[in-house]
């Protein structure tokens, strides 16, 4: 068979399969299934063109992957055949383990199970179906490879992960103010003393970078109608779970069904040898063909939030530098009430939570900048610049979601 093919990405051209192990960790089951969940989520309820799935971006960071290790190889680092295949494959499946819309349900399908966790599990079982040829990659992946450059690439400030989705995020969004130049930054690259280093002349390449972090979060990653339209289908899956763990008939895929039924926990994952399998046939298409058949179920609250998902009917949201009190919350519910709802049916048309941006936080993993003195120093110190400095502070927003019909007094 032959495995050299090459993809077409709308991002970078023509994308050339490097290997035979790559190729074959592409046509894996449980890397196929990226195809069937959307990079941001419910994003393409305001941007309809972000469609992209975790399959583009992971071959986009491959990809960019290659181009960073052969830009090293070319200025001396030594990186080894075994090491450049480990972290192609490393990149490759990082994100494995997302579940259905990406970050969307991370915690409402599980109890503190992180899409990290799944990954590393998954990569657990494909070492072993690919007779161990996938250690050193689980290695990098997990930091343990003692040239930590190689997992700077992968998990990062820096990494050819958020090189790849915030162009690519972008690309298809069609917000380019987050555009960066991520050939740029990559030509720009080295290693010091064991670390990822940017040369000096690379400086306002990462200041651009972090400001279009900055503001892809603002106006994609935290968009407050996304924001909305995540906390709606949060409370339709709590609604969903409540049912059918009270013994209610509520039609869902079989995988789906599993996640509705339990309450799944690490160590349940542990336990259960079969779940990882389950979660890998669970993917965007088991919630929507669901949410499709729960419009006509007789719980009213399931049946509202279907359709409203459904035909794009969202949650109104207000934004605070400060807690929503809980008179606020209250004057919501008494209007619930008053519609005819009970206390129980009513509290999930009210989401509250929070939402944070911070572009660049040194701490735990700086962004290291190699200057011509051959000094290495951390980027907010290797700049006058103010924005980088701005940036490095946390903005964080409170956040409070119901029905558009409704009213928040002040």
């Amino acid at each position: 068979m032959n495995k050299k093919k090459i993809l077409n990405d709308p991002v970078y051209g023509f994308i050339n399969i490097p290997n035979e192990l790559v190729f074959d960790i592409i046509e894996h089951t449980y890397f196929q299934r990226l195809r069937r969940i959307k990079q941001l989520g419910l994003t393409d309820f305001v941007y309809p063109g972000a469609l992209h799935t975790r399959f583009h971006h992971a071959i986009g960071a491959t990809y960019l992957m290659q181009k960073t290790l052969d830009t090293l190889r070319s200025k001396g680092v030594m990186i080894f055949d075994a090491e450049y295949e480990a972290a192609l494959v490393a990149i490759l499946l990082h994100d494995v383990g997302h579940g259905p819309f990406s970050h969307t349900l991370e915690f409402s399908l599980f109890k503190d199970v992180q899409h990290e966790q799944i990954s590393l599990w998954i990569f657990d079982k494909l070492n072993k179906e690919f007779g161990g040829r996938l250690e050193l990659a689980k290695q990098i992946f997990t930091g343990k490879y003692h040239r930590k450059f190689l997992h700077q690439l992968v998990s990062s400030q820096l990494d050819v992960d958020r090189l790849d989705y915030l162009k690519r995020d972008s690309f298809f969004t069609g917000v380019y103010e987050g555009t960066i130049g991520a050939e740029r930054i990559i030509k720009m690259l080295n290693v010091e003393n064991d670390q990822l280093v940017v040369e000096e002349k690379g400086i306002y390449s990462i200041e651009n970078f972090l400001s279009a972090r900055r503001l892809m979060y603002w106006q994609v990653y935290l968009h407050k109608t996304a924001v909305s339209a995540e906390a709606m289908l949060i409370s339709l899956i709590k609604r969903a779970k409540k049912l059918t763990q009270s013994g209610k008939d509520i039609p869902a895929t079989p995988a789906f069904r599993i996640f509705l039924e339990r309450n799944i926990t690490q160590q349940e994952f542990f336990d259960d040898k079969d779940l990882l399998d389950v979660f890998a046939m669970l993917d965007d298409m088991d919630v929507w063909g669901s949410i499709k058949m729960w419009q006509s179920h007789d719980d009213v609250v399931l049946s509202k939030l279907s359709n409203d998902l459904l035909n794009r009917r969202l949650f109104g949201i207000r934004l605070s530098n400060d807690k929503f009190s809980s008179e606020q919350i209250d004057q919501v519910l008494q209007q619930l009430l008053a519609q005819g709802y009970s206390a129980q049916e009513a509290k999930y048309f009210i989401q509250k939570g929070s939402i944070s941006n911070a572009a660049y936080i040194a701490k735990g993993g700086s962004i290291n900048i190699l200057m011509k003195s051959g000094e290495v120093v951390d980027v907010a110190q290797a700049t006058d610049l103010p924005n980088i400095k701005a940036m490095s502070k946390i903005v964080k927003k409170y956040y409070l979601c119901f029905p558009k019909n409704l009213s928040l007094p002040v």
